[in-house]
């Protein structure tokens, strides 16, 4: 009892470490720029603890559950040798952990409602609801292309370079095709998938298929996916707003 309390304190502390540099910017342009108190302050209180506590579990929820369950799945599926197996895996795992973010969601209900206001689409409910569900399900497709790539690069031994070059050529290409307003859109959808539920799978499975593939290092070859899983969002999205 003695030494998980105080493996949970160490996790608490190590969270509040983490977050000091927000609270003491946040804390300093308040009082002493603004030059205010902070407002209801029982409350702004109350959230950083549970900020803290959130932190703290989220990260030993990581290494408890689903970094051991995305690297076991991963060795399992290669030395199983079924590569059909492993690119469905890696398809599925990325579409899925995508469709669930909180912050894909966010970003494509606020589009649709920009989109709707400035006349590109229907100013009615179902067809910003039509606008976000077709956003997100264009970038869910890429994040599962991008780890099918990926987990090919892995097995081939491909050098990540080329393809990140030719993934940002493509970028630049497209952007001087698609419209305007589909841009900051595109180039935002590639940072909200890589978030806090795709981040950790997507990892996992990475250095669990490097771990069990004979003649790939962990460190060259087990990182990566997340770069892919950044960059196709917003080749698909640039598409997206082309054929739109």
């Amino acid at each position: 009892m003695g030494s998980q309390l105080g493996g949970l304190m160490r996790l608490i502390g190590e969270a509040l470490r983490d977050l000091a540099p927000i609270i003491l910017v946040v804390a300093f342009f308040q009082l002493f720029v603004i030059q205010q108190p902070f407002p209801d302050l029982e409350k702004v209180l109350g959230g950083l603890v549970m900020v803290v506590l959130g932190l703290a579990f989220f990260i030993q929820g990581l290494e408890m559950g689903l970094f051991p369950i995305g690297e076991m799945m991963a060795g399992a599926l290669a030395r199983k040798g079924s590569l059909i197996a492993l690119f469905a895996f890696a398809f599925f795992l990325g579409f899925g952990t995508t469709a669930a973010e909180p912050a894909l969601t966010a970003i494509a209900d606020k589009a649709a409602q920009v989109a709707s206001g400035a006349g590109f689409i229907d100013d009615t409910a179902a067809a910003r609801a039509a606008y976000a569900f077709n956003l997100r399900l264009t970038v869910a497709l890429s994040v599962g292309l991008a780890l099918v790539i990926g987990v090919l690069r892995i097995l081939k031994g491909w050098p990540i370079h080329y393809l990140i070059i030719s993934g940002y050529v493509a970028v630049v290409v497209l952007t001087l095709f698609a419209p305007p307003e589909i841009v900051g859109i595109a180039y935002d959808s590639g940072g909200v998938t890589t978030s806090t539920i795709t981040v950790p799978l997507v990892t996992a499975l990475g250095v669990g298929l490097a771990g069990n593939i004979r003649g790939r290092n962990l460190m060259t070859d087990g990182f990566g996916l997340i770069a892919f899983a950044s960059l196709t969002p917003i080749v698909f999205v640039l598409l997206f707003g082309m054929l739109d």
